[in-house]
C-alpha cells in the first residue's frame, strides 16, 4: 500500500509541475499582499511581522487546498484515465492519499514566497524552530479546506469548481481575520469570525508565530468544520462513484 500511495503521489506531483504557473500563483497573491500591506506598516515590529507572515502563509495554503484541489479533482473526473484508475482493485485510498500528500506539498511550496518577502523586508522571526512550528500549524489549519476542495471537485464540473472555489476562498480569508487583523474588522465580522474554519487555523498559526493563546471557540469550530467537510467529501465520493460506475 505505501508503494501505491507513493506512485500516485509521484504521478500527481508531475502533473502539477507540468503547469508551473499554478505553483507560482498559489504563493504569489499572499506574497504581494504581505509586501503591500504588512511590510509598510508592521515590517519593523518582530512580533507583528511574524504574525502577518503566518497569516499570509495560511492564505497561500488555503488557496492550494480549496482552489487547487477543487480544480484538479474536477478536471481529473473529466479525463478518460480517471474511470480506469477508479476501477482498479487497490481501492480509493492510494489515489486520495496521494492527492492529499500532493496538496500538502503544494501548500508548503506556496509558503516560500511569503517567507522570502518576510526575510528581505521585515523583522519577522525566521529561526528554523519558529518556521517549523508555523508550517505545522498551517498544515493542521488547512485540513478542512482540503476536505472542502475535495468535496467541490467531486460535486462540480471543472468550470464550476473554478468559480465556486474562488468565491469561497476570499470570504474565508477575509472573515477569518487573515487579510485584516481581527482587531480592526467591523463588529459584525468579528461576531461571525470565530465560526469560520479560517479563524481557527489563524489562531493556531498566531500561536505558533507569537505564542498568542488561541481562543477555544475558533478551535472547536475548526474541528467541527474538519469533521463535517470530511464527511461531505466522503459522501460526495460515494455519490460520484454510484452515478458513474453503478
Amino acid at each position: 500500500m505505501p508503494s501505491l500511495v507513493l506512485a500516485h503521489t509521484r504521478y500527481q506531483v508531475i502533473e502539477q509541475i507540468r503547469v508551473p504557473i499554478g505553483l507560482v500563483a498559489g504563493g504569489l497573491f499572499p506574497a504581494i499582499a504581505m509586501l503591500a500591506f504588512a511590510v509598510p506598516f508592521v515590517g519593523d515590529d518582530p512580533v507583528a511581522s511574524t504574525i502577518s507572515m503566518g497569516s499570509m502563509m495560511l492564505v497561500g495554503a488555503m488557496s492550494s487546498a480549496i482552489i487547487g484541489l477543487a480544480i484538479s479533482v474536477a478536471q481529473d473526473r473529466e479525463q478518460p484515465w480517471n474511470p480506469y484508475v477508479r476501477t482498479l482493485p487497490a481501492g480509493p485510498l492510494p489515489h486520495f492519499a496521494g492527492r492529499i500528500l500532493t496538496a500538502m506539498a503544494l501548500m508548503v511550496f506556496s509558503t516560500i514566497p511569503v517567507v522570502i518577502v518576510a526575510a528581505l523586508f521585515t523583522a519577522a522571526d525566521l529561526t528554523p524552530v519558529r518556521l517549523a512550528a508555523m508550517l505545522g500549524a498551517v498544515l493542521a489549519g488547512s485540513v478542512p479546506f482540503m476536505m472542502i476542495g475535495l468535496f467541490l471537485g467531486l460535486m462540480l464540473p471543472s468550470k464550476g469548481a473554478i468559480a465556486v472555489s474562488q468565491i469561497l476562498f476570499f470570504p474565508f480569508a477575509i472573515v477569518g481575520g487573515l487579510l485584516l487583523p481581527p482587531q480592526v474588522m467591523p463588529g459584525f465580522l468579528n461576531t461571525v469570525s470565530p465560526y469560520v474554519p479560517s479563524r481557527g487555523g489563524g489562531e493556531l498559526v498566531w500561536w505558533a508565530a507569537a505564542g498568542a493563546t488561541p481562543g477555544t471557540l475558533p478551535l472547536v469550530m475548526l474541528a467541527v468544520w474538519t469533521v463535517a467537510a470530511g464527511a461531505a467529501a466522503a459522501w460526495a465520493y460515494r455519490r460520484d462513484e454510484g452515478r458513474r460506475f453503478a
